[in-house]
């Protein structure tokens, strides 16, 4: 096997690590894959660990015991989170994103891969320590960001239907009641979730909080814990009932007619 020069070996570990997320890699893997010794590998994840902290675009952990090795962790790089938010609000304020009856429009921002998956990124920056097994979304519109959380985790992801499909096998069906105070019907399959995981709830935006809670009820059939809840935008509204360790990356005010959308940036979002 040809000898790789350093600036090689650290250039196809970052192509490894950044696709696959939180996923640990053994040093053994890279030595094989590169035919050098675990000196040489380990010298080089130090000096790939030093940049990705002095640029603070994430981390690069060592983990220890049987089937330890090193993992990479995704982070936005401080000031860049706030910044692209920031942008994002800044195009929610456009006065033609306001739809008949008062609704925002921001399906296209919902489906561009650069913006969902910078918000995938900060989203999983607050739960890496949380031990989440997976990620729970309801459909649709909520899926890409919760996908590109998921893919920062290293976790599957798992959609609530609003019903059931037999192609999924048996499933837990609930009803609940939505932001709009309608009676509706959630499920999800019995084989996606294992009784007693940890999830984290991913949705776009939340109003009244009725579909949170029925997601909430649905883990609960499971028996499955919820570590946090995250949302691209919410209601702010003083009269709204908040949720333990809910994060919405986008604040937003009642629209009312004939005005623009005021929207915000969370106080969390660095």
């Amino acid at each position: 096997m040809d000898k790789f020069k350093r600036n090689e070996r650290i250039a196809i570990m970052t192509q490894v690590l950044s696709e696959a997320p939180n996923r640990i890699f053994t040093f053994s893997h890279f030595c094989d894959l590169f035919g050098a010794a675990k000196s040489t590998i380990s010298e080089d994840v130090a000096i790939l660990s030093e940049t990705l902290r002095t640029f603070k675009i994430g981390t690069l952990e060592t983990v220890t015991g049987a089937a330890g090795g090193m993992r990479y962790r995704p982070g936005v790089m401080e000031g860049k989170g706030r910044e692209l938010m920031e942008s994002i609000c800044e195009m929610l304020r456009s006065a033609d994103r306001i739809l008949p009856g008062g609704f925002l429009y921001f399906s296209d921002i919902l489906s561009d891969p650069s913006l969902v998956s910078g918000m995938g990124h900060i989203f999983a920056a607050q739960h890496y320590e949380s031990g989440i097994d997976f990620v729970l979304t309801m459909e649709t519109k909520g899926i890409p960001v919760a996908l590109m959380t998921a893919k920062a985790l290293n976790v599957p992801l798992i959609i609530a239907r609003r019903s059931s499909k037999v192609y999924e096998g048996s499933a837990v069906n609930i009803n609940y009641v939505s932001g709009k105070g309608d009676i509706e019907t959630m499920s999800l399959s019995r084989r996606a979730v294992k009784e007693g995981s940890t999830a984290l709830i991913v949705d776009d935006f939340m109003r009244g909080g009725g579909t949170a809670r029925g997601m909430l009820s649905l883990l609960q059939e499971f028996n499955c814990k919820c570590a946090g809840m995250c949302f691209v935008m919410a209601l702010d509204d003083p009269d709204r009932r908040k949720f333990d360790n809910e994060k919405s990356l986008i604040l937003m005010e009642k629209i009312k007619d004939g005005e623009c959308a005021r929207v915000r940036v969370s106080d969390w979002v660095k």
